[in-house]
């Protein structure tokens, strides 16, 4: 079995730093090797679940500007996996959940920049899967839950976002965490050790500081989606960290 994840992406930078999260991902990947990853990522938005179903190789997508040159060098030649993306599928329609296939999107740096570091052989199949920020975070979980028997099975799960985004928030000269988003990634541990699901649903009005926190949904909502494919009695935070103040990069494994 392998414990679904919940990973903050972070910056595009991500991709070609050297820093305590880049070599925390390096060693959790050189730990594992999954038959295939299932990927949940902030950055691909769809009314409906939208699977990527192909066996070629995915174009690497930079969907961000203003960054350094070197980053937009970076190419992760992921291949995608049919097979895999049915079973995806299979596990989907078992649960009544409407869903698509996609054979044309390329990976998003919700996704190559952290497999890259991950798995930089590119030797494991991906499945890039959309979210939907606009569903309640018991259907998020719901999403997750319809995959669980997957992570029985040798597949990795995991959930890119963060919980903690708010870009007109940041301090880019921050030394240290601001006080707030730490204390909204607290209550959330919180819950999730109490095992809380229906506080984790009422997050926008019992977290504190949470439209600050979470602004818009779409890069929260993986976390309910890693956490219903998962075991919560099992949950760890295995990465605790911010950046510019309150960008979150807090990490769990369910």
């Amino acid at each position: 079995m392998l414990s679904p994840l919940f990973l903050a992406h972070g910056s595009p930078m991500l991709a070609i730093e050297d820093k305590p999260y880049t070599r925390f991902l390096k060693q959790l990947g050189s730990g594992i090797k999954p038959d295939f990853v299932v990927i949940f990522t902030a950055h691909w938005e769809e009314d409906k679940v939208t699977v990527s179903s192909h066996n070629g190789v995915y174009d690497t997508i930079y969907d961000f500007y203003g960054f350094p040159d070197e980053l937009y060098k970076v190419q992760y030649p992921a291949k995608g996996s049919v097979e895999a993306a049915s079973q995806v599928t299979d596990k989907l329609t078992q649960q009544g959940i409407a869903w698509t296939t996609d054979e044309q999107r390329g990976l998003d740096h919700g996704s190559w920049t952290m497999l890259h570091h991950m798995f930089p052989a590119a030797d494991v199949p991906v499945v890039q899967v959309s979210v939907n920020p606009y569903l309640p975070p018991a259907a998020q979980h719901q999403i997750g839950a319809a995959l669980r028997e997957l992570a029985q099975q040798n597949v990795l799960i995991i959930g890119s976002g963060v919980t903690v985004h708010n870009l007109r928030a940041v301090n880019w000269g921050a030394s240290k965490p601001d006080p707030w988003a730490v204390e909204f990634d607290d209550w959330l541990i919180q819950q999730i050790k109490a095992g809380d699901l229906q506080q984790l649903f009422r997050y926008r009005s019992e977290a504190p500081h949470a439209e600050l926190a979470v602004p818009r949904a779409e890069h929260f909502v993986p976390l309910y989606i890693a956490m219903g494919a998962g075991d919560l009695s099992r949950t760890e935070v295995i990465y605790r960290d911010y950046e510019f103040g309150n960008l979150s990069y807090m990490c769990l494994k369910f």
